[in-house]
């Protein structure tokens, strides 16, 4: 799996409009149905009202390909054009959780 944590920034609450825009138009909705999507979900930090967090994870390189090349990303890239958005990006590929960690997470 790979995971992509994208964090929008703006001004004037514009990020959270974004990512409000995304999903009332029914984009959010439509990504986390593309083949190869795992996780399409957005989160706000309590400490920035200027931030929303993404958390975008796909099952191999070759679906993020296929999204990057849909539709999807017009809609993406128009958006946030229109809520003039900033963006850090880290990427991060899946490992199994050693069994020394284990314990330490509560189920």
């Amino acid at each position: 799996m790979i995971a992509v944590n994208i964090y929008y920034s703006g001004t004037n609450g514009s990020a959270r409009k974004f990512a409000q825009e995304m999903m009332e138009s029914g984009t959010v909705q439509k990504i986390r149905e593309e083949q190869g999507n795992i996780r399409y979900e957005y989160f706000y930090p309590v400490d920035d009202e200027e931030t929303v967090l993404l958390i975008d994870c796909w099952e191999n390189q070759e679906a993020i390909d296929v999204h990057h090349a849909s539709e999807m990303m017009n809609v993406i890239l128009t958006l946030r054009k229109k809520y003039d958005l900033h963006m850090k990006v880290d990427r991060f590929t899946s490992d199994e959780i050693p069994q020394e960690d284990q314990g330490f997470i509560q189920k």
